[in-house]
Formats: C-alpha cells, sequence, structure tokens
C-alpha cells in the first residue's frame, strides 16, 4: 500500500470520495481515473490565428442564439423533437449519493468487456486500508468481480469492481440496450473451409504469435502531431498567441523577422539586419488595428 504522503496526494488528485458498502461493510474509498489524456488538442482558427468560438445559430431567423435562449430537447425515434425543461430533467435526475451500492458478487470471467466504458481506480480513503486489503484479496484469489452503481455528476452509472495486485479498479458499464448482440451483425453463411485454407490461416496466426500482450509497443498516432507542433515551434514556425476567451480582443500573430531584428538592435548587433531587410517578411498588424478587427465564430 502507497505510504502516507503518497496517499495524500492520490486523495488530492480524487474527483469523486464516497463509501464502497455491501451488507454491513462499508469502506471509504476515493475515485481516480485510470487514464490520462495525451497530447494537445487542435483548435480552429481563422487565418489570421485567431481561435474560433462556438456560437449557435437559428437558420429559420437567420440569426445568433444567445445562451438565454437556448432549451433542451430530446430527440425520437421517429425525429421529432420534444421540448424538455430544466425544472423537468432536474426532477429526473437521481438522488445525490456518496455511496457505491455494491449489489452482487460474480465470476469476472463472466463480464463481457463489450460493456465496458470507462476505467477508474478505486482507492482507499481516509482509515479503510485494512478493509480495503482484505475485500480486494478476497475478490482476487475468489476471481469474483462486483456489480455495483454510484451517482455521479447527477447521472446513475452501473459499475463492474475488480480486484488485482491488491488495488481495486471499476469499469462503468453500457446498458444493455446500449450493446448490439452478435445476432444484429449480417454474418455471411456457414460454410466448411478447406483444409489448405484452414491450414495456412493457422500457420499466419502460429507466425505471429507472443506469449503476452505489451502495450509499450503501442505509439499513439497523435504523437506525430504533437512532435510536428513542437519541432514548429522550437523553428519559430506559424507560432500564434491564442486569446483568452470570447471577450479578449484576438490572437495576435508574430512577425518573427521584427523580433529578430530588435533582439539583434538590443544586443548591439543592428548592422546584421542590413543582410536580412531584402528577405520576405509577414505583414505587421498594429495592435490598434487588431483591437478593432471583428472576431469571427463558427456557427452550428
Amino acid at each position: 500500500m502507497p505510504d502516507l504522503d503518497v496517499a495524500e496526494e492520490v486523495h488530492a488528485r480524487s474527483f469523486w470520495s464516497g463509501v464502497l458498502s455491501f451488507g454491513l461493510v462499508s469502506i471509504p474509498v476515493d475515485l481516480l481515473p485510470a487514464q490520462r489524456a495525451t497530447g494537445g488538442a487542435l483548435r480552429l482558427l481563422d487565418a489570421d490565428g485567431t481561435a474560433l468560438v462556438r456560437r449557435y445559430y437559428c437558420p429559420l431567423e437567420n440569426k445568433q442564439l444567445e445562451p438565454a435562449e437556448l432549451v433542451h430537447g430530446y430527440e425520437l425515434d421517429s425525429g421529432k423533437l420534444v421540448v424538455v425543461s430544466d425544472e423537468e430533467l432536474a426532477g429526473l435526475a437521481p438522488k445525490k449519493s456518496r455511496e457505491i451500492d455494491l449489489r452482487l458478487f460474480v465470476d469476472r470471467d463472466s463480464i463481457d468487456p463489450l460493456y465496458f466504458e470507462r476505467s477508474y481506480f478505486l482507492v482507499p480513503g481516509a482509515e479503510s486500508g485494512k478493509a480495503y486489503r482484505l475485500l480486494a484479496a478476497v475478490m482476487e484469489r475468489s476471481r469474483r468481480a462486483g456489480i455495483a452503481s454510484f451517482v455521479m455528476r447527477e447521472r446513475e452509472y452501473l459499475v463492474a469492481i475488480f480486484a488485482a495486485g491488491g488495488l481495486l479498479r471499476g469499469e462503468t458499464l453500457r446498458f444493455a440496450a446500449e450493446v448490439r448482440s452478435a445476432t444484429d451483425v449480417a454474418l455471411p453463411r456457414h460454410e466448411s473451409p478447406e483444409p489448405r485454407v484452414l491450414a495456412r490461416i493457422r500457420h499466419a496466426v502460429e507466425a505471429l504469435e507472443q506469449k503476452s500482450f505489451n502495450t509499450s509497443e503501442l505509439s499513439d498516432p497523435r504523437e506525430s502531431l504533437s512532435k510536428l507542433a513542437e519541432e514548429k515551434y522550437r523553428r519559430k514556425r506559424d507560432v500564434v498567441q491564442a486569446g483568452e476567451g470570447p471577450g479578449d480582443s484576438g490572437a495576435q500573430v508574430i512577425d518573427l523577422m521584427e523580433v529578430l531584428r530588435q533582439s539583434l538592435a538590443e544586443s548591439g548587433l543592428a548592422k546584421a539586419t542590413a543582410t536580412t531587410r531584402g528577405k520576405r517578411a509577414a505583414p505587421k498588424r498594429s495592435g490598434k488595428a487588431a483591437a478593432h478587427r471583428p472576431r469571427r465564430t463558427a456557427r452550428r
């Protein structure tokens, strides 16, 4: 189990705290996401580098809508929309609770991974280390998983709880209506394969066989985008300063040649800039003009 300092740091990073309960047993736990975001995000910009903001637009009245004019609409299978008020949504929201209600235990291999949605770690809360370790040990030795429900952010989740290496892990589950069955997939009619074709496929599978799955061999395609952006930033190419929000005056386009000239002048090497003045530089936009330049918005 982690030491006190590590436990305090984990508790500080948790986004949900509650009690895992079943029968007469209650174990305080903290919830942490098992995944972490990697890389940056792509933003939509206009041609001058200003970050765009999303606005809601009514095509019938040909106007932009303010937040106070927006209402929720539930789309039926027929495509018809039914307006649902905020009060009605609040009435349907599950009762707030800090309890993970562990309803039953099942064979952990009986849960189809097709139902898994998102992974979380359940770490022991305040003064629950002993009970936590005992529950994890019993579940791991018996190869059982717990099925529980809990409320988070005004939504009720169904979760499968597994134990491995003394740590409890939760997998939020999709509901039955959200998962297609095998009969929903149109498979071709079954025909007996030719022995030579079957042997060729079996040999191809055996040639790629390994004893275990090594996740370190998987590379995230987004890493290439991150490396490209970092390299362009290092070379000072296409770098813009992102705006602070809808109320700011927009991003400023950096004139790299002008920055270089100023840097050389300040260091007493202004004479060296004479060789660069003939080169093409990006047009400079004055701060006053940038402040009065109309913002462009992305319409939805």
